[in-house]
């Protein structure tokens, strides 16, 4: 399944183990702009509880998590 949300930047955390993907996508997230949507993609297993986590702390927007046959697609809003 394909969502429609139209990320500003893609982090590629393929291939990074935790907490790599959750670092980069931090780091994205500061220096984007409030609106800006990040589309993390991990194939780490423990990004699919630290990101929502790390999201709901920091304030931001969770919008969707696309699961894929080796990896899965985070889109985080900056709020």
């Amino acid at each position: 399944m394909s969502t429609s949300i139209e990320p500003t930047t893609t982090v590629d955390a393929r291939g990074a183990t935790c907490p790599g993907p959750l670092m980069d996508l931090i780091g994205a997230i500061r220096d984007g702009e409030s609106g800006d949507v990040v589309r993390l993609l991990s194939d780490a297993e423990q990004s699919r509880t630290d990101v929502p986590e790390w999201v709901e702390e920091a304030g931001n927007t969770l919008h969707e998590i696309e699961e894929h046959d080796d990896y899965t697609a985070f889109y985080v809003e900056k709020a």
